[in-house]
Formats: C-alpha cells, structure tokens, sequence
C-alpha cells in the first residue's frame, strides 16, 4: 500500500480523495494554481505545491510541473481524480518513467479505449450491442457518405471526446459540413484531437451507465446502474440509481454482459460503462469512461462501496474481497449537481445534515469562483430505503442547502425534482429541451 500520494487535481475531488486518503492512513501532497492558493484542499493535505498560474494549461494540465511536484514530495502515486490529465495516455507513461504509480488504467489500455470508435469495435466483440456508427472520418463529405448509409438523424462525435464537448447532432446532409467544422475544431480545442466519428443518433432514449471495477488478478464487479438522463447540452444535471426504467431481470442481465466484456478486453481500474437505452428496453453500449466518474458517489451511498478507496487498493496491486453478489441494490439514491451561475465570493453556507444526506464540495467561507475552471460547486447526494422517500429527502436537502454570494442553479434543481415527469420516472435525454 502507498504511504504518500499526490492528488492532482483541484476542488470538490481534490478534497474527496484527500479525505479516503486520511482514511486510509495515507498521507497526501495537494499541487495548486495561483488562484487556488487558498483552497480547502491546499489547506487539507500534508503537503502542497504551487505548480503555476491560474489558466488549466499552465498548472493543473502541466504535466512536468506535476510530476516534479510528485518527486520532491517523495509521493509513490499520483491520483488525477477526473478531467484534466485523468485520461492521458502521455501522462501515465511519465509518471511509470519516474517510478510513479499513476493510479488508473494502464497508458496502453487509455490508448485503446480513448478512440471512441475502436473502443465499440472491442465491445462489440466482447458481446455487447453497439450503436451502429463508423471509425474515424476524415472530411466532411466522407461524413455525409456515412450519414447517408446509417441514415439520418445522426451524432457527429469526437473520438478522443467526453463531457459533451465536440458533439453535433445532424438531421439532414445540409447540416454536415458546418457541424463537422465546429465539431472538429471544439474537439481539438478540448482535446488536442480533432478526430470525429458518426453514430446513428436514438431518440427518444435514456442515459445509464455502468460502473465498474476490476483488479490486476483478473476480478471484475458491477457496482449497479445510474441514470443520468437529466442533460442540459450533453452536461449532466442529476444522476440516480438505480435507474426508475431498468427493472430487475433486465439490470441483472445488463450487469453480467458488461463484466463479461470488461474481463474480455483485460481492462484495469475503476471505469464506467455508458449506454443509451431505447423505449424497447433495448441496451446500446455508447463507451467508456476510464476514470473516475463525477457522479460515483451516488453509486457509493446505494452500495456503500468507497469507489476512490478501491481505486487506490487495485493500483497497489491489492485484489477486490467482494464478489458480485455482496452488492446489494435496496434503496434509491439522488444526486444533484451544485453548480455557480457566474463567478462570485461566497459569503454563508450552509450545509444540510441528517441520516444519508452527503454535500461534497471544496467551499468554505471567502472562497472565490474564478472563470478558469468549471462551474462545479459540489454534489447534494441523499439515500433512502425508496425512491419515493428519496424524493422527499432531495427536496428537504436542497431547500436546506444555502449558498450567498455565488448565483447557483439550487432553484433549477428543486424546479427539477418537483416535475412531474421526474417524480414519476418517466422521463429521457429530451427533459431539459421540453422545460
């Protein structure tokens, strides 16, 4: 086991994994920018190292910066929680090559599974149903080729994508070229590869996703389900699990193909397994998140699995003591992301409490919301024994929850948790455009 690990990252996930860490008798070394040089997770760890300016690029994305920031510390791991470096291949290779342990999926196996389109050509070997799509496409009229072969409506989408950056939905030929030029160039810009591939686009459908884990000896686990439907531009706003439109026989059958075709392609690690499901009931495997998710702990307070924990255990070679029958899914349980509407100084929080209510954050009073980073806020998580109960408990926590001086969507969320359309179950990736 690690006895010192660098988290590089920022946050409400820099704070998370500091605190397994504690937990774990870990000690932790924090990097930060110059605008995070008062953040809570810099006042948490053990150690902490300023690693540059403010923009992304210039610390949390520096990669030599990170790593010398690893060595001085005298860190045996790195963790990269998600965004910035948590999927680059060049990255882990770097920390191997100074006898660091990054802790997530081998570079080889990020390379394979980074291209979206190879990524659906392994699983549909490995068994699972994959929307029909193509592998990469290099001009706008190899797309329009392609389209007209699937047919329309289709997804223009980014190989090396997530976060719903680098996406275009196209209904007709005519909209192809300006969305593959808009496509390409978002893409490159968030990710350094303008690759794009294209997809038959379902509609209407659901978004749920898979979470796995899986250890070097060769164990795989599904931790369940979650839905994440509720989307506004590909950007998810609320996650639940289990999923209101996924009964038990059909989520038991789900689960057993999906860790079937994670042992088949020998991946590592914790990951997520996304799919669209279609009105028919129909699962479509869409791909795979090698890192871990924002949402995961939601999944975390339905199990009671610590999921950043595990990471950390597999990367040190430790093998998973459960079994797929230990997870147990009773109950429901909610998130709802905290998000800023603009930047601000925060003045008074206040956090609800009670039995199975969670709020992960980085806040703390005179935190500022600078416009270098994302707009996330923290996740108000609550878990029931029903989903009817659940309900209520979201409603209370976020009518309890309190944030001045920063404009927040807290009244979005409530707005949310209080349509019908959601209370009863009955809703998909089309909510957000019908408010």
């Amino acid at each position: 086991m690690f006895s010192k690990i660098l988290v590089a990252n920022r946050g409400e996930i820099a704070v998370r994994i500091i605190r397994a860490c504690k937990e774990m008798g870990i000690s932790t070394v924090a990097v930060y920018s110059e605008a995070d040089k008062n953040a809570l997770h810099v006042a948490l760890a053990d150690q902490s190292y300023c690693i540059g300016g403010p923009e992304a690029s210039e610390s949390y994305l520096n990669e030599n910066q990170i790593i010398s920031a690893a060595i001085l510390a005298g860190a045996q791991a790195i963790h990269p929680g998600y965004g910035f470096l948590s999927e680059n291949a060049h990255f882990a290779r770097l920390c191997g090559k100074n006898g660091i342990v990054f802790i997530g999926p081998d570079p080889k196996s990020m390379e394979e599974l980074s291209d979206k389109a190879v990524l659906k050509e392994l699983m549909r070997n490995a068994g699972l149903s994959v929307i029909p799509g193509t592998k990469a496409v290099s001009s706008a009229e190899e797309a329009v080729k392609a389209a007209d072969k699937i047919g329309y409506p289709v997804m223009l989408k980014a190989c090396a994508g997530g976060g719903g950056r680098g996406i275009r939905l196209i209904m007709s030929a005519d909209d192809m070229e300006e969305a593959y030029m808009q496509a390409t160039s978002e893409a490159v810009s968030a990710f350094g590869d303008g690759s794009v591939y294209i997809e038959k686009y379902i509609y209407p459908a659901r978004h749920v996703e898979l979470q796995i884990l899986a250890d070097e000896q060769g164990n795989v686990v599904c931790l369940g389900d979650r839905d994440c439907s509720l989307q506004r531009r590909n950007q998810k706003l609320i996650e639940e699990t289990p999923s209101p439109a996924v009964n038990d026989e059909k989520r038991k059958n789900i689960i057993k193909q999906a860790v079937e075709a994670v042992k088949k392609i020998g991946y590592t690690g914790a990951g997520t397994l996304e799919f669209l499901l279609d009105r028919e009931g129909n699962f479509w495997f869409m791909e795979m998140n090698v890192r871990l998710q924002v949402e995961h702990c939601v999944t975390e307070m339905l199990t009671g699995f610590d999921i950043v924990k595990w990471q950390i255990r597999i990367a040190s070679g430790i093998p998973l003591n459960f079994t797929q029958d230990d997870v147990k899914l009773q109950g429901a349980a909610i998130e709802c992301r905290i998000n800023a509407a603009s930047c601000g100084t925060l003045s008074m929080l206040h956090v609800p409490g009670g039995p199975s209510v969670r709020f992960d954050t980085s806040l703390i009073e005179g935190t500022t919301v600078s416009p270098y980073y994302d707009s996330l806020l923290g996740k108000l998580i609550v878990f029931a024994k029903t989903r009817e109960e659940a309900l209520r408990k979201i409603k209370a926590a976020l009518c309890e929850l309190v944030i001045e001086g920063i404009p927040t969507n807290i009244e979005e969320q409530l707005n949310i948790v209080e349509d019908d359309r959601f209370t009863s179950g009955n809703y998909d990736l089309t909510f957000m455009s019908n408010r």
